[in-house]
């Protein structure tokens, strides 16, 4: 297998346009993942709902911010999914406690939303 050579890095607004592809290229990794679309619902969700019952436009932002940390964190999440199948194609110990610990993170971020979004309408 040939060894492939990495590519001249880019610099100014080339560096700029470069990095928004590779983050287009992430989303669309992202959108293959099942969690990342039940999320992306979770939000949505939760947005209708902070509009239907009146929360201030803060509040609203607030979910906002939150959801995209939650995605954020799912990315970085599949991303050490990817790399752990990589490093690791069969069961190990550590792949098992590395995809925990990512799906911990996960949990915890929902959670996070779920305790905001509650307090946002009971407020």
């Amino acid at each position: 297998m040939a060894v492939q050579e990495k590519p001249p890095r880019k610099t100014g607004i080339a560096h700029f346009f470069a990095a928004a592809g590779y983050s287009m290229g992430g989303l669309k990794r992202l959108a293959q993942e099942s969690a990342f679309r039940q999320e992306v619902a979770l939000i949505a969700g939760l947005f209708v709902g902070l509009v239907i019952f009146g929360a201030s436009l803060p509040e609203v932002l607030g979910l906002l911010a939150l959801g995209l940390l939650l995605i954020a964190v799912e990315a970085l999440n599949t991303a050490l999914e990817v790399l752990v199948d990589h490093l690791s194609p069969g069961w190990s110990q550590f792949a098992k406690e590395a995809k925990d610990l990512g799906s911990l993170a996960v949990a915890c971020t929902i959670g996070l939303l779920l305790i905001y979004s509650a307090v946002a309408l009971i407020w």
